[in-house]
């Protein structure tokens, strides 16, 4: 027999109205009060008929995830923890690509607006941040990456000028002095590249170092074959690097391969290190050093803000900011494995 809200309620010791909070995701349930009530609902195999609801509330139970790739590992992974999280809050999620293209941002934003989904979630690389506040004001809009926050589009993103300044120092501390930087995508309007480029600068010039034009090279994505195209001109020039800072872990993965076919070896050589954490790089030979943002905590954050705006309760409130913490990973590719 199926359960229902009662049984859940007395299972956790808890009233009806406190698991009937916790699955329409109130604001007023204590962290381990919800979690306690979300292991019991797993536990009874409890569905609440999220079609009645939704229907009760005029929503559709539906929210999209806009990204840019399927795909690029990240976003892959990224995907994956959104849509368990949005599991778990009862919801569906409609996942689409935009391959960086505004028209397609646009048309995906605009079709959520008139009503197939209750809000969105994107990673856009094409539209205006003027566009994302007119969007914001009819649909309620999660934005990750490096677009500022305006209008009432709540924005998750990381610190990329602090990410990338820590993986250039590291690359110093080693004593490498000839440091180059893969990623630059003027094509770009998402902020990306410039802010990991911005924090590679100043960890020259905390050293003391000028910027060396001929050490940076622009891709066109962030992928393997750029990576591997970049570093293979970076070491036929006459400034040969002696480590390398790849704006994400397929660049740099890409990067290590046309290290090997040069006859070089990683990190004696060249050093190198990524940004993601994808799980490729812990796998590759050598494991790849990298910058890994908390994706857990991203997908975590995105949807509770997207609950937030889907349920009202900050809609007359501005958008917020928040910044996911990161950790910079020291592997084989940047430090010499110990022997034991």
């Amino acid at each position: 027999m199926a359960a229902k809200l009662k049984d859940v309620a007395e299972r956790a010791g808890v009233s009806v109205r406190t698991v009937s909070n916790v699955v329409n995701n109130a604001p007023s349930v204590a962290e381990g009060t919800r979690a306690r009530v979300l292991r019991v609902i797993e536990e009874l195999q409890y569905r609440p008929n999220l079609a009645a609801r939704n229907l009760r509330q005029g929503r559709t139970g539906l929210i999209g995830l806009a990204v840019p790739e399927i795909r690029s590992p990240y976003f892959g992974e990224l995907a994956e923890l959104l849509i368990d999280a949005a599991q778990d809050r009862g919801w569906t999620v409609i996942l689409d690509r935009t391959d960086g293209s505004a028209e397609r941002e646009r048309r995906l934003v605009e079709g959520a607006e008139r009503h197939t989904v209750d809000g969105m979630i994107i990673s856009p690389w094409a539209l205006t941040p003027e566009e994302l506040v007119r969007r914001s004001a009819t649909l309620p809009l999660v934005v990750l990456g490096e677009q500022e926050a305006e209008g009432t589009a709540d924005h998750v993103t990381i610190d990329n000028v602090t990410a990338a300044r820590e993986a250039t120092a590291h690359l110093l501390a080693l004593g490498r002095r000839r440091v180059a930087a893969v990623g630059l995508q003027p094509q770009l309007r998402n902020g990306t590249a410039e802010q990991r480029a911005r924090g590679y600068r100043e960890a020259l010039a905390a050293a003391g170092l000028a910027e060396d034009p001929s050490l940076t090279r622009t891709v066109t994505t962030l992928h393997r074959e750029e990576g591997y195209r970049a570093m293979r001109e970076l070491l036929l020039s006459d400034r040969q690097p002696d480590a390398v800072f790849c704006f994400s872990d397929e660049l740099a993965l890409g990067a290590l391969r046309a290290v090997w076919e040069h006859g070089l070896a990683a990190p004696s050589e060249v050093a190198v290190v990524g940004f993601d954490d994808i799980e490729d790089g812990r796998y590759a030979t050598p494991a790849l050093s990298t910058v890994s943002p908390d994706k857990r905590q991203i997908a975590d954050r995105a949807l509770q803000c997207l609950a937030d705006r889907i349920y009202g309760r900050l809609e007359n409130l501005p958008a917020r900011r928040i910044t996911i913490p990161h950790r910079l990973l020291t592997r084989e590719s940047s430090t010499e494995r110990k022997t034991p």
